[in-house]
């Protein structure tokens, strides 16, 4: 108890005898510095966020846009006289005066094998990057 009691009386005797204006002054300074710096903190991380969230906004708007002009590309097509022929030749089997349908038969394997890409059965020596400058400058 006796600790506490003298802790007290030192606080209290520095209170009175050090407390000068300079020191009230200097206290109120560094409690302006802080609150300034944490509000600007606080102040960044707001714009960082919305602008974040514009950026994300603007790219939403941006897909939009290219989604609402493909359709509208699409109703464009499907309007066009090229549509509705194909559409009436495809499910009315409509054709032009002159017009014959041919009737081809299934391609045989050589058809279908002829411009199939052959595996090289003879490999390549792997060499190193000294040794391909050296081949490349010395042939």
């Amino acid at each position: 108890m006796n600790g506490l009691r003298s802790k007290l009386r030192r606080l209290n005797y520095k209170l009175k005898h050090d407390l000068s204006i300079e020191n009230i002054v200097l206290v109120v300074a560094v409690i302006m510095c802080l609150t300034w710096t944490y509000q600007s903190i606080t102040a960044m991380s707001r714009n960082w966020t919305l602008t974040d969230r514009l950026a994300t906004a603007n790219r939403e708007l941006a897909l939009l846009d290219l989604e609402v002009e493909t359709m509208e590309l699409e109703n464009d097509y499907y309007a066009s006289d090229e549509y509705q022929e194909l559409l009436a030749r495809k499910h009315a089997s409509k054709q032009l005066p002159g017009e014959h349908l041919v009737y081809l038969p299934e391609n045989s394997n050589a058809a279908k094998n002829k411009h199939a890409v052959v595996a090289s059965t003879k490999e390549q020596p792997e060499y190193s990057n000294f040794s391909k400058w050296m081949r490349f400058l010395f042939p």
